[in-house]
């Protein structure tokens, strides 16, 4: 079984605030499907190519491993697989939409 987790409070608190906001619900409703589908395969992502992982994830959360959930509307959802002596963790990184998406992996921005 998959544990879920996020990697910081401030990005559960902010997962968390989305189900009462009228104006990102869809996107709590996105994220929620989202983590099901993790929780049920950890792999259900794309993995990130480690040399593309950015910096900023490596040092923040000493991760060695990246995975990408595309959401509708060009949402980004990004986590991390951590294994356990029983069960892998998956951790909750941050999501994000397609622009800023691109500027924080270094793709040209339009």
């Amino acid at each position: 079984m998959t544990e879920l987790y996020f990697a910081d409070k401030k990005v559960e608190e902010t997962y968390n605030k989305l189900r009462y906001s009228s104006v990102n619900k869809q996107l709590y409703k996105f994220i929620k499907r989202a983590l099901e589908d993790i929780k049920e395969n950890p792999e259900c992502g794309i993995a990130i190519s480690k040399k593309l992982i950015p910096k900023i994830y490596i040092k923040k959360y000493s991760i060695n491993n990246l995975f990408k959930y595309d959401l509708p509307s060009g949402w980004r959802l990004f986590y991390s697989l951590e294994e356990g002596k029983i069960e892998i963790m998956a951790i909750i990184i941050e999501w994000m939409n397609h622009k800023d998406y691109e500027k924080r992996f270094g793709y040209k921005v339009r």
